[in-house]
């Protein structure tokens, strides 16, 4: 009898186990997300004034753009760092660890000190809080990812690995809930202790995802690894000796992820700045298309789950390839009702069903032993690109009331990147999780027969 067949009972997933550990994972996204859309606002509406104070409004933007994107350059160290010590100790200590680094992070940036107090170290901080938020996030949205995926039941998978990416709706609702009515203070009150209100409450959301994580269980997974010997020394470099095809598959599918970062932060600044409309209804409308997305993408993770992830995620693809063509002109237009209309389209449509279906996608691509390293590295390597998406965007627009076109296209670009990743990519929805990331385990194979050859 194999080991594996002896350690079975000791890993069977208790019944409530799955809903905990989406739970746990909705909470630590929420989190995760609610600092970076408010980040993101606050970088389109008020930092360029505060921290980067230019005669040229395009620059400050720039530069305020280019502090949100550092996070997304922090993130793969943060998912290499935390990816080791999740395969190498188990993935609920360090999802505790990634948690109180974000929500420490985004609570110091609400009490730093702006450029007209201490100069250049006010852009200094921020940069390194913002750093800080990063490195927690490349850690977090792999673990929670295969946290979850680890604790579902077969068959099922799809659906609870996607409220992961629900957490991100929540986030965006929750920001923009905090955000909105703070837009509406006159304009010397918002930039004097108006705009600390949302990093500070983000605390609140920091207890709650604790306690609930504080009573979550290792993974079968990882156990049943652990009872076999299975651990490796430096996951890193394991996943890149067997899986490097499959982390450069994961990398050029996130670069997809640059249409979210397009859509809230680029577009946000678009529509204010460019289009004249109103900075608080633009915010309205794209919670409530992201706050919609949450009813659509656990039903779209389970007919994942039923038809396979590759057909979801290439529909998702080519759907908002022409949907954000479709946002920017509406923008152009300066009416709201078309505007809302498109986000509906692309963010709540279309977005959705990459959006809830990825996390389980990912991570799907890896053996347990390997599978937080792989899946980390591949996913923050291709958010970087996503992170300095608006920068790119703005550097991009040109004159004019078609000046959105090109930074259409470099999305567009982005899109076919991530459709080819997908088609060359494993179906995994119906693959049993012992037998995921068969390079892996092929690669083990051959390593131990040669081994067992030389010792003969």
């Amino acid at each position: 009898m194999s080991a594996r067949a002896i350690t079975q009972p000791a890993t069977t997933v208790p019944a409530k186990t799955p809903g905990k550990a989406a739970l746990a994972s909705f909470l630590g996204s929420t989190l995760e997300y609610y600092d970076f859309f408010i980040y993101g606002t606050a970088a389109a509406l008020v930092f360029p004034h505060l921290f980067f104070p230019s005669e040229n409004p395009t620059v400050g933007l720039v530069a305020a753009f280019a502090t949100f994107g550092v996070a997304y350059v922090a993130r793969p160290f943060g998912g290499m760092v935390m990816g080791h010590f999740g395969d190498r100790l188990g993935r609920k200590n360090v999802l505790l660890f990634t948690l109180s680094l974000m929500g420490l992070a985004s609570l110091s940036i609400g009490f730093l000190p702006s450029y007209a107090s201490v100069g250049m170290w006010a852009p200094v901080l921020l940069t390194l809080a913002r750093l800080l938020q990063g490195f927690s996030a490349g850690a977090e949205s792999a673990g929670a990812s295969t946290l979850t995926l680890e604790h579902s039941p077969e068959g099922r998978r799809g659906f609870f690995t996607s409220f992961v990416m629900t957490g991100y709706a929540a986030g965006m609702v929750l920001a923009t809930l905090v955000f909105v009515p703070l837009t509406a203070l006159p304009k010397d009150a918002m930039m004097a202790w108006g705009w600390r209100i949302p990093f500070l409450a983000s605390v609140v959301v920091l207890a709650i995802a604790y306690w609930v994580r504080t009573r979550l269980d290792e993974t079968p997974a990882f156990e049943e690894t652990q009872l076999e010997g299975e651990i490796k020394k430096l996951p890193l470099g394991q996943v890149l000796k067997f899986q490097a095809p499959d982390v450069a598959r994961v990398l050029f599918m996130s670069i997809f992820c640059v249409m979210q970062t397009i859509f809230t932060v680029f577009g946000l600044s678009y529509a204010t700045a460019h289009s004249g409309l109103d900075r608080t209804a633009i915010l309205t409308i794209n919670a409530v298309s992201i706050g919609l997305s949450m009813f659509v993408m656990p039903p779209a993770a389970r007919l994942s789950d039923r038809i396979g992830r590759k057909p979801l995620m290439l529909g998702s693809i080519i759907g908002c390839s022409v949907a954000l063509f479709i946002y920017f002109w509406c923008l152009s237009t300066g009416s709201l009702v078309l505007v809302a209309a498109a986000s509906f389209l692309f963010m709540t449509v279309f977005y959705s069903g990459f959006n809830g279906v990825w996390p389980a996608c990912f991570a799907e691509q890896f053996a347990t032993p390997v599978r937080y390293s792989g899946m980390a590295l591949g996913n923050q390597l291709g958010l970087v690109v996503a992170g300095f998406g608006p920068m790119i965007g703005g550097l991009l627009m040109t004159d004019g009331a078609m000046g959105w076109i090109p930074v259409a296209v470099f999305g567009l670009v982005c899109s076919v990147l991530a459709a080819i990743a997908v088609l060359t990519a494993r179906e995994t929805a119906h693959t049993p999780i012992d037998e995921l990331g068969e390079p892996f385990h092929r690669g083990i194979g051959r390593e131990r027969r040669a081994k067992e050859r030389t010792a003969a």
